[in-house]
């Protein structure tokens, strides 16, 4: 009965692999995902997946690296989109300062894209969460490197009634509580059992065992071989990829860190989940 609170089942990545990677999803039990679109080409592929899989619930939104390159009817787009799938949710949206400071112009990560400065991508970020707050839709948010102006956002705008999702939470131990306060769940990642993660891991201490969610990111935020339970191919550029199913090494993971019996976090995570997303109908 295992939830993931954050993937990206739609990518390129997967797509040839997934036959496999569902037949491994059945098999640890998984009930519910949440699949993020980042950009308007990729809402209608979101949509798709969660017709043919009624454990998927789709969430669509402009994400930070997408926020310069979205079209002039964006809005709109997303707004009927969401009207018209009630069981949808918003995201992936957020803020990112790593894109602007850390990466190079010819980093094949973001080639072609035109990067959104962060003001910019706090006025993206900002429609977005009003316009989830406005239909009560659960808001999936990204943020590194921009905790600060992200808090302010938060502190400043109207929130979903039902919550927000910070996901693989990466922020200060001290602001756990503050965002709890606004409303925020926050989701632990397998990549965090490495060691190098021990801030993130106790951060995730402070996290209300009520507002604790589980995720993959997959087929990013590939873990360590030493904690690897599933495996898929490299990707055609030779990256790894991150099999979704290695949702049950961040479950045990997380059991571990908060000294928790595995099965009371599961069913700790699943109560979460439906209180932040609905209800799965898988």
């Amino acid at each position: 009965m295992l939830f993931d609170a954050h993937n990206h089942l739609h990518f390129a990545a997967l797509a040839p692999h997934l036959g496999r990677v569902f037949v491994d999803l059945r098999a640890i039990d998984l009930r519910g995902a949440v699949v993020n679109g980042t950009c308007e080409e990729e809402w209608p592929a979101v949509s798709a997946l969660a017709r043919e899989q009624a454990w998927i619930v789709p969430s669509y939104g402009v994400h930070p690296w997408d926020a310069g390159n979205r079209s002039h009817g964006w809005q709109a787009t997303l707004r009927s989109r969401l009207v018209a799938e009630s069981a949808s949710h918003v995201g992936e949206i957020g803020l990112d300062r790593r894109i602007i400071d850390d990466l190079s112009p010819d980093d094949p990560r973001i080639a072609g894209l035109r990067v959104a400065p962060l003001a910019e991508q706090a006025e993206v970020f900002s429609w977005q969460l009003a316009l989830a707050a406005e239909l009560n839709r659960a808001a999936s948010i990204h943020c590194l490197r921009a905790i600060g102006p992200l808090h302010e956002i938060l502190r400043a705008s109207p929130r979903p009634a039902r919550g927000f999702l910070l996901h693989a939470y990466n922020g200060p131990r001290e602001l756990v509580e503050p965002l709890a306060a606004l409303g925020a769940y926050f989701s632990y990642n397998g990549r965090y059992l490495h060691a190098r993660h021990e801030a993130k891991n106790r951060a995730f201490l402070a996290v209300p065992l009520d507002r604790l969610l589980v995720e993959t990111d997959a087929p990013a935020m590939e873990l360590t071989a030493a904690h690897e339970r599933f495996k898929l191919p490299a990707s055609a550029e030779g990256q790894r990829v991150n099999h979704p199913a290695n949702l049950v090494a961040a479950y045990a993971g997380l059991a571990a860190l908060r000294r928790l019996p595995l099965e009371e976090l599961i069913t700790q995570v699943a109560r979460n989940f439906a209180r932040l997303f609905g209800e799965a109908r898988g």
